[in-house]
């Protein structure tokens, strides 16, 4: 049985961004991935700039729109907007591009990709990982879990939280850019219940994203995409609506143990009150491979770093941008009228999105705001 540097189980963006950082650095990497190639990805792709230097890739050809103003509603009215001035910090990738781009750059490097295979078991064995497959079996110097939100493996080895929260989301893409103007995205609160739905354009389509993140209000509802379309310029039937849950930020957590780790969706790092998850997932996959190499560089196994920067580059931030969501989404109409509506708003969010600014920077001001306005 080959002795491999890393084996990670979930081949898409965590995964495969996780494989092209370590192989870069010239480690043996195996990618073990349920899913045959897809062809499409239900993810906005709404990506800050400067993410761009945690990637170890060229990426304009994944590039669709750079983004120079975030437009923000309320049931489709009462519009304001945010301009972005200079060089873009905003950008809209498509999905499956950027990760077929990933792919590529790692198998070019020495990476092994599997598709179509289950994971069976996992297994520590002194100082190693065993993964019994379908059939076949591998053995690794670390782990990786990169999984995705529905991860089974990271709840089983206890990394992250133990009772995930979930945001539910609702993706659809349509030919045309309907009501937005040319380098735009937008925002719509007050169309969903305990959430918002959003519009960011690729060159010559649109995703069209619906998300609730508080409670398990259900968005499995043909009525209610039809109607989030048609704010967004569309009268059509010809669209089709894919399902999704994500994991959500849900507090402080180790998401390391003994010579394994786990990133993006599976180690619930989504933006739990604007629902970003490519920031997140990059982050993480750069600093679990920085820490990896680390181990293996020096002859060590212990990965507790990674969770430390973690919690410094984004949990901290998330913890804010928890709270902020429990109060704004219960209060929608005041949240719109007290936050959005303010004449530095639209900036701070541009700016949170952009990853100029955190949650913990305006938090205080914004909760203070809101509950004294519904006590």
């Amino acid at each position: 049985m080959k002795l491999f540097d890393v084996i990670i189980i979930g081949g898409g963006l965590s995964g495969s961004s996780t494989a092209a950082h370590l192989s870069n650095k010239g480690y043996s990497v195996l990618v073990l991935e349920k899913s045959s190639h897809k062809s499409i990805i239900p993810c906005a792709g709404g990506m800050a700039a400067t993410m761009r230097n945690f990637l170890p890739i060229d990426i304009e050809k994944a590039i669709e729109t750079e983004v120079k103003r975030v437009h923000f509603t309320y049931e489709s009215k009462d519009k304001v907007i945010a301009e972005l001035s200079g060089v873009s910090p905003f950008l809209i990738v498509k999905r499956e591009v950027l990760d077929n781009l990933l792919i590529d750059k790692a198998e070019s490097q020495g990476t092994l990709f599997i598709n179509s295979v289950k994971v069976k078991s996992l297994e520590k064995r002194n100082d190693s990982w065993e993964i019994k497959c379908s059939d076949e079996s591998y053995k690794a110097r670390f782990l990786v879990i990169a999984d995705g939100s529905d991860s089974h493996w990271s709840t089983h080895l206890k990394l992250g939280p133990k009772r995930p929260r979930y945001a539910q989301t609702a993706a659809i893409r349509l030919n045309g850019l309907g009501n937005l103007s040319k380098n735009s995205v937008r925002f719509d609160f007050g169309s969903i219940k305990y959430g918002f739905s959003w519009a960011f354009p690729l060159k010559q389509s649109i995703n069209i994203g619906i998300g609730t993140f508080i409670g398990n209000y259900q968005i499995n509802n043909k009525y209610l995409s039809k109607r989030i379309i048609n704010y967004f310029g569309f009268n059509t039937d010809d669209y089709k609506t894919i399902y999704k849950r994500l994991r959500i930020w849900n507090g402080f957590y180790n998401l390391h143990i003994d010579r394994a780790l786990v990133v993006g969706d599976a180690a619930s790092l989504c933006d739990p009150f604007l629902a970003e998850g490519i920031r997140p997932s990059l982050l993480s996959s750069f600093y679990a491979a920085e820490s990896i190499h680390d181990c293996l560089s020096n002859n060590d196994y212990d990965l507790s770093n990674y969770s430390k920067i973690m919690q410094l580059k984004w949990s901290k931030s998330m913890a804010w941008g928890k709270r902020i969501a429990e109060v704004f989404y219960r209060f929608p109409q005041t949240g719109y009228r007290l936050g959005v509506k303010r004449k530095t708003a639209p900036k701070r969010i541009a700016q949170i999105l952009s990853g100029e600014m955190s949650y913990s920077d305006i938090a205080q001001r914004v909760i203070k705001r809101l509950l004294f306005q519904n006590s």
